[in-house]
């Protein structure tokens, strides 16, 4: 299937058209990410277009995925001094943070009648996609339903969390770096790298732990979760 010409272009326009007006505007819906898909899937759907083909003319991007998350530790890099100081509440944080997020998303899917599968592919939703999918797979979940889960989590974060961190008037960067990280992973983590540097350095230090300790402990943490909640 060949591709399309015009989707790197499209997506561009879209991406940079919608980041200018949310400057602009000042209001967390505009988020470029949510905005260009909900102009382009239309699109898509009325031009019958499928998504292979339009995937593989903007493939470029995604490749550029990876170079971007390594990029986030530059930052981190630079606030390593204060990482020292408080690597123990880091630690913490994120380590509770991380069960939190595991339990609540995947005891309240099990409430609702959701299967073992479908629970264990919500479980990772707090961190980025490939820890995500790889952890999915490890318990036996659906590793695209996790995805889907991870960019939804993500969103919601980078719409609306700065606005609830200020409403529980939550103003030190590195709480609120370290809660988006924990919470909203890469696209969290993105968003505060906009707002303040110091917070998209944090919030990139709790993207990576937050990874780490979420697949070491689900393989541990489903099967009792599926005891207390199944």
């Amino acid at each position: 299937m060949s591709e399309i010409w015009w989707s790197l272009p499209l997506t561009l326009l879209v991406y940079f058209a919608t980041r200018k007006l949310a400057i602009k505007l000042r209001m967390p819906l505009l988020n470029p990410l949510l905005m260009s898909m909900v102009v382009i899937i239309p699109l898509l759907l009325i031009t019958h277009v499928p998504y292979a083909r339009y995937f593989a003319g903007s493939k470029i991007l995604n490749d550029l995925l990876q170079p971007a998350v390594v990029a986030l530790a530059f930052p981190l890099y630079e606030q390593l001094h204060q990482i020292r100081a408080r690597w123990k509440s880091i630690i913490s944080i994120c380590f509770i943070g991380s069960v939190v997020a595991m339990t609540t998303g995947t005891a309240i899917a099990l409430w609702m009648g959701a299967t073992p599968e479908i629970a264990a592919s919500i479980l990772p939703k707090s961190v980025t996609t490939p820890i995500a999918m790889a952890t999915a797979q490890s318990i036996n979940g659906i590793p695209a339903i996790s995805a889907v889960c991870v960019i939804f989590v993500g969103i919601l974060g980078a719409v609306f969390g700065h606005a609830i961190l200020n409403i529980f008037k939550i103003t030190t960067k590195a709480s609120r770096g370290l809660a988006m990280g924990n919470a909203s992973h890469a696209l969290g983590t993105a968003r505060c790298a906009e707002v303040d540097y110091q917070e998209g350095a944090f919030s990139s230090l709790a993207l990576v732990i937050c990874g780490i300790i979420t697949s070491l402990l689900a393989p541990f943490l489903f099967p009792i979760l599926l005891k207390l909640f199944g």
